[in-house]
């Protein structure tokens, strides 16, 4: 039977510190090759036997027990992420990161509310000297986008949310995006798409997308001027199958890892393009619910 183990250590007698990366690219090269060993290790479970383990050193300094220093350890993360609430993902687990590495905003739908924003221009203002990176992760199967979807084709339901300001406010936000991601998807592949038998959750994948990178441009526009150096914003989407980041991007048939932001409409246009003949969406047109 194989196992898997990960650890976080803090060895007293072999005292790590853990560098940060120097800009933006290295930043999301970190996180990338951090993503690609976490699904590697628990791809390791689908044959042989023992122990596959995964070390996580953690540097005293985040840990506030410097010797003769007895005050709060100071934030250092190298990149703030914008996540969905959903339980299924451990920002910090998936990115291979321990305490004090990223600063984690987390909101249903992942949607660029008020509170979320001010929370990252917090960041970006008082972080600046190591925060490097904003990534904003939208995940397969979200259930906020799902039910946007839902709306979305079959309006009679929304209905029934109107007594519900708070969870109304979600979907209104959402339900833009799934609008925008349904009409250019019929435009790519013609109207008798909606037909096919996946079309409901291809457009749930194609709006999750779609709705992270609008909302990483969205990030990049407004905290642009704050005193953030050479801040970017990234997208990407945490697929539960297989415990990869997928982001396709505009111009490109490379899905892997995360993206950097479109900075116009030619750039929307072209990632929805992208997405609408990415394998991933072919692949869910064709099999239709599970």
């Amino acid at each position: 039977m194989r196992q898997v183990e990960i650890t976080y250590r803090y060895d007293a007698d072999n005292t790590v510190s853990r560098p940060r990366p120097s800009d933006a690219d290295e930043a999301c090269r970190r996180l990338d090759e951090g993503n690609q060993a976490f699904a590697t290790l628990f791809d390791s479970l689908v044959s042989g036997s023992g122990m596959a383990r995964r070390v996580i050193a953690v540097d005293s300094r985040d840990l506030g027990i410097l010797p003769g220093d007895h005050g709060p350890p100071k934030q250092r993360p190298y990149a703030a992420v914008l996540g969905c609430s959903d339980a299924r993902v451990p920002i910090e687990l998936i990115f291979n990161e321990g305490p004090n590495d990223l600063f984690v905003v987390r909101v249903a739908g992942n949607g660029l509310g008020g509170e979320v924003l001010g929370s990252l221009r917090y960041a970006a203002d008082h972080l600046g000297d190591s925060l490097k990176l904003v990534v904003v992760l939208g995940h397969s199967g979200c259930g906020a986008v799902s039910a946007a979807v839902d709306a979305f084709l079959q309006p009679a339901t929304y209905i029934s949310l109107a007594p519900d300001h708070s969870l109304r406010a979600i979907l209104d936000r959402l339900l833009i995006v799934v609008h925008a991601s349904a009409t250019r998807i019929q435009a790519i592949l013609g109207s008798e798409v909606t037909r096919r038998p996946g079309y409901r959750d291809a457009l749930i994948e194609a709006s999750v997308v779609l709705n992270a990178a609008l909302t990483a441009y969205t990030v990049q526009k407004e905290l642009g001027g704050v005193g953030q150096g050479d801040l970017q914003a990234t997208y990407g989407v945490y697929l539960l199958s297989t415990r990869q980041i997928w982001a396709p991007r505009g111009g490109s048939a490379e899905c892997a890892g995360l993206a950097r932001c479109p900075v116009d409409l030619a750039d929307f246009a072209a990632l929805a393009d992208a997405v609408a003949r990415s394998d991933r969406f072919t692949k869910l047109l064709e099999e239709g619910p599970a």
